[in-house]
């Protein structure tokens, strides 16, 4: 039971005094601010920062398994995995987050659901459901495939594949989204009040029943074809579930967007030039250690129907979801959303992949009233742009059309030396590694249109469907992991990449852009980025952008944290992050991987106005090998929903309170010392009792602390 979602409510004791710009005298350290923009103090760390009030050698450091908060802060566990929600229950591996305030101190609250982690679901799944999987006949049938079972063509008859049904299923009930009501107490505490709107949108929503899910735009014409070069589902433009929830975003009219990110685990990713799916025994079942593959297999998905960005209406209990097929289809795992009256509606988002890019779409009509939820109608028609970022600061929007010339990224110009692009006319995509192919390519293809099949406004829809690969094709730029964009009230734009590394299938950044402090690359440790758009037009087909942050060692010209992933901006405009180490390199030494210096995942305050900006300060730290994701604040700005994915990730349980040493060689100030560090085997989260394991069932709730009566954590 290694692996536990929570959502965690933080109560701030001052209110919106919380966040706001209140400085502090440090301690010491002529390097130093001479203020703290914040109202808290900020958590120690293991690494020496320039935020910190003394910037010292650390010496020796206690690794600590809980969510560390600043004095005067307390967090309480809302609910987890198997509790009652709707007809059904709530997910697994919970993401992000949106509260829609319907009165005061009232509302809904939208879950994602991201993902299953296959060992310890398949271990934990009878003890929180209290149904039994068919695991022996399943796995011992697996045993004897190399690449996994096609159960979608076994006989409906065959026990086998019921076998799979059985196990699939329950693996989709736990994915998608949930949207559950809430109040605040006139003592402070947050609970549940069960309402008629309160539902499940599992990935099989609409298999079983009619609360199938919608679709607008281009895609619509690929998805009601009868024939095609390849798979088609025979359902039309009905669709069946969401999965892969990763990010999401609040509209101003009350609806939420949910970002369907890796799809290809369940699903076939690549499509014909016509749009059309591959057939489902292209992503056939499997069970490994961490991936519970091709659940879409045995019910026959259509892959063309997932990887899309979802609207759902949390106060309509009739709304199960809608897909928009102009915001196209890639691995989305970033939103955001700028509305303003009189112009365009904007959409932006990322492709979390290695070599993913950013988007925009931009509606032909123009906002009318912000709040009007009619403007949920300005989604469906419009233009999908992809960002070309040059390496001087300005960049351009390319529209992903069927007139857009071809005109791919050299492959020597990224930090792989690989891009991939359309395959024809096999379809899907292959790999080009020389300069030479992508010259060859120009010249055999000379528009988007060249490279899909159909009517026009087919062709359009086959490109959406194709978004990434169509993008790789004419020039928009290869990024590293674009995992969140975020509107600032400025109306300019900012943008989390977690990873500047090579991936061999995926591709990587473009060297010239993704770039450490001294021009070194791969990057390993993230950036964030700041993109004004010129005239501050939402419709503008240029911009400029800076790096505002560099991921990495502070001693090296980094930020003091590694890969960031999450974004919130608060209203005054301070940027919140959280980061994603991989579980397995969290303080883990390593010459070659600097990853593990940063201990465990954290959130980080950054103001991005004034002599501060730029500058990170520790707000929280995760529970081992967890990640915190999907920060959100409540309107008055007391109450901050985060959710706690994974404690125990790697380690599972921590077991008689185990712990391992391990010695980091850091620089504070200039000079290098060694710093030992206790360490944690595993997770004892929530609870922290020994032996404990994180409970599924625990449902408190938040208050606002008390600063003479603060349960404080061991922080070190």
């Amino acid at each position: 039971m290694n692996r536990r979602n929570f959502i965690i409510f933080l109560g701030a004791i001052a209110g919106t005094q919380a966040i706001a710009a209140c400085k502090t005298q440090v301690t010491s350290g002529s390097s130093l601010p001479k203020a703290l923009p914040v109202h808290f103090k900020p958590v120690p760390g293991p690494l020496p920062l320039m935020t910190d009030t003394v910037a010292e050698a650390i010496a020796t450091f206690e690794v600590t398994d809980d969510l560390l908060l600043p004095e005067g802060y307390e967090y309480d566990i809302l609910g987890s995995w198997g509790d009652k929600l709707g007809a059904s229950r709530f997910g697994y591996n919970n993401d992000y987050l949106a509260f829609v305030e319907t009165a005061p101190n009232e509302g809904y609250l939208s879950i994602n659901f991201e993902y299953i982690s296959a060992g310890t679901w398949l271990q934990t799944h009878e003890a929180v459901t209290g149904k039994k999987l068919p695991l022996e006949v399943v796995t011992k049938a697996l045993s004897t495939q190399k690449d996994g079972l096609d159960a979608y063509s076994l006989k409906d008859s065959d026990p086998l594949k019921q076998q799979i049904n059985a196990i699939c299923r329950e693996a989709m009930i736990d994915q998608g989204l949930g949207i559950i009501s809430l109040r605040k107490t006139a003592n402070g505490k947050w609970e549940r009040t069960f309402s008629k709107n309160d539902r499940r949108v599992t990935g099989i929503s609409g298999l079983d029943d009619n609360n199938h899910l919608r679709c607008t735009g281009p895609a619509k014409t690929v998805f009601r074809k009868t024939s095609g070069l390849g798979y088609i589902d025979k359902l039309g433009d009905k669709i069946i579930g969401t999965f892969g929830n990763c990010a999401g975003g609040l509209t101003p009219w009350g609806t939420v967007l949910s970002a369907e990110e890796n799809i290809q685990v369940q699903v076939p990713d690549a499509v014909h030039a016509d749009g059309t799916s591959f057939e489902p025994k292209a992503m056939t079942f499997a069970i490994g250690d961490e991936e519970l593959s091709g659940q879409g297999n045995v019910f026959g998905l259509c892959g063309n129907k997932y990887g899309w960005i979802v609207e759902i209406d949390p106060a309509n209990p009739a709304d199960y979801g809608t897909k928009h097929s102009w915001l196209g289809r890639y691995r989305h795992e970033a939103v955001g959303i700028r509305v303003v009256t009189g112009k365009p509606l904007a959409f932006y988002s990322g492709c979390d992949r290695r070599g993913g890019h950013i988007y925009k779409f931009v509606s032909k009509d123009a906002v009318k009233n912000p709040k009007d939820k009619a403007n949920s109608k300005l989604m469906e028609n419009g233009m999908l742009y992809a960002a070309k970022i040059n390496a001087d600061g300005t960049g351009e929007w390319i529209a992903l059309e069927s007139k857009t010339a071809i005109n791919p990224q050299k492959p020597s110009d990224l930090v792989g030396g690989m891009i991939n692009l359309p395959d024809r006319p096999k379809g899907g995509y292959r790999p080009v590694k020389d300069d030479s192919e992508v010259a060859k390519y120009k010249q055999q293809y000379k528009t988007l249109g060249d490279l899909y099949q159909g009517s026009p406004e087919e062709k359009q829809g086959a490109i959406l469907i194709d978004a990434h690969y169509a993008a790789n094709a004419c020039g928009a730029t290869c990024t590293a992991r674009p995992e969140d964009t975020e509107i600032a009230p400025d109306g300019s734009l900012y943008i989390a990449f977690t990873s500047g590394s090579p991936s061999k299938s995926d591709g990587s950044p473009d060297k010239t852009v993704f770039k450490g402090p001294k021009g070194e690359t791969p990057y390993e440790y993230g950036f964030v980025m700041h993109l004004i758009e010129d005239k501050n037009d939402p419709a503008a087909k240029t911009f400029t952008w800076k790096m505002m942050a560099l991921g990495g060692d502070p001693a090296t010209g980094g930020a003091g944290f590694s890969n960031p992933d999450n974004l919130m901006l608060d209203p005054k405009g301070n940027l919140w992050i959280v980061t994603d180490v991989s579980s397995d390199k969290m303080n883990k030494p390593s010459k070659d991987d600097q990853r593990g210096i940063f201990g465990n995942n954290t959130l980080w305050f950054m103001p991005t106005l004034g002599e501060n900006a730029g500058q990170a300060y520790r707000f929280a730290i995760a529970p081992m090998e967890a990640e915190l994701t999907g920060p959100f604040l409540t309107p008055d700005q007391s109450t901050l929903f985060l959710s706690i994915q994974h404690p125990g990730e790697t380690h599972g349980q921590r077991k008689d309170m185990k712990t391992k040493t391990e010695t980091f060689n850091l620089t504070a100030n200039g000079k290098t010392f060694d710093q030992t560090r206790q360490i944690p085997v595993g997770s004892n989260f929530p609870e922290r009792k020994p032996n404990s394991v994180p409970n599924p069932r625990s449902w408190p709730s938040v208050k606002r602390a008390a600063r003479s009566s603060r349960d404080k954590p061991s922080a070190p």
